[in-house]
């Protein structure tokens, strides 16, 4: 799809996203570099990395790829001052890396859980606490006039509850919290905005390919809302919108991209059946005779 934003709309940024390699992270990565930012992606990969880097630089975008693991703080420093170094400045960090798999809970095992929560969260927070220096106003390769942004990508899962998913809700609940707090904090000290994005099922993702294999019979579709899949697109877009200046005035918030499926439940009537049953139900309302309660105090 074509995109309503301009071309240049981040002409002259530099962006350093995490899990760019596949998948979402990849999306944003290709789409901020079409249009018109600097890419650096982080990722554990080599070879996904040099892939990654190679197509984004047939499409004319200037990018590199850094190795690197979110889980350790050394890393997270090491591929930050990296991207400072080749070019010269930071101006978007986005935080897509995560993991993900299904495992009930009584399966799950604290290192497990711990595993997720040290990607997610804490490799989130990691990141963050790494790229400050250069992205609050006035840092290395910035000036006096604003700061930089940071941009979370979160889920739904923890917004009520989700079969299967107590190691990702936990961690994409405390992904919120951070936002929110490196909002309040950062956005008034260092003039950082701080957003996420909340994605629903995406097609084409390993997400996907982890929470909804074909060995699945789905039927999830029936109440979804838009009765479809999202597309890495809807996501890049949603995240192009936060990180340029028609987000400006944008700080602290998680943008749902799903469709409404958090919204969605089972129907447990058809609609056609809908209209018979409530007129027959207020028929026998009416009919039914009104008790005068008496007290008994």
């Amino acid at each position: 799809m074509e995109s309503p934003f301009k071309e240049d709309i981040v002409r002259g940024k530099v962006a350093l996203i995490t899990g760019g390699g596949s998948g979402i992270g990849l999306e944003i990565s290709t789409q901020f570099g079409k249009h018109g930012a600097s890419i650096a992606i982080m990722g554990r990969r080599k070879q996904v990395l040099d892939s990654a880097v190679s197509a984004l630089q047939s499409l004319g975008i200037k990018a590199v790829g850094f190795v690197g693991d979110v889980r350790k703080q050394e890393d997270a420093k090491r591929v930050v001052e990296s991207t400072f170094k080749h070019f010269g400045r930071l101006d978007i960090l986005v935080n897509a890396a995560a993991g993900n798999f299904l495992v009930s809970a009584e399966d799950l095992s604290p290192n497990g859980f711990k595993t997720v929560m040290d990607i997610d969260s804490v490799g989130t927070f990691t990141m963050c606490y790494e790229a400050l220096k250069y992205l609050k106003k006035g840092g290395p390769g910035r000036g006096s006039s604003s700061g930089g942004t940071i941009l979370n990508i979160s889920a739904t899962l923890h917004y009520t509850a989700s079969w299967y998913q107590i190691h990702v809700s936990a961690a994409k609940a405390a992904i919120d919290s951070v936002t929110r707090n490196l909002a309040l904090e950062w956005g008034t000290d260092y003039d950082i905005r701080v957003n996420g994005i909340a994605p629903g099922p995406i097609s084409g993702t390993p997400g996907m390919s982890k929470l909804a294999p074909d060995e699945i019979d789905n039927k999830a579709r029936e109440y979804m809302p838009l009765y479809k899949l999202g597309d890495k697109w809807d996501i890049a877009m949603a995240a192009l919108y936060l990180v340029c200046d028609s987000g400006k005035y944008v700080n602290g918030t998680t943008l749902i991209v799903d469709g409404g499926l958090w919204l969605s439940r089972p129907r447990h009537l058809p609609k056609e059946a809908i209209k018979q049953l409530s007129r027959a139900v207020e028929k026998r309302s009416r009919a039914a005779p009104v008790g005068v309660p008496t007290s008994k105090l």
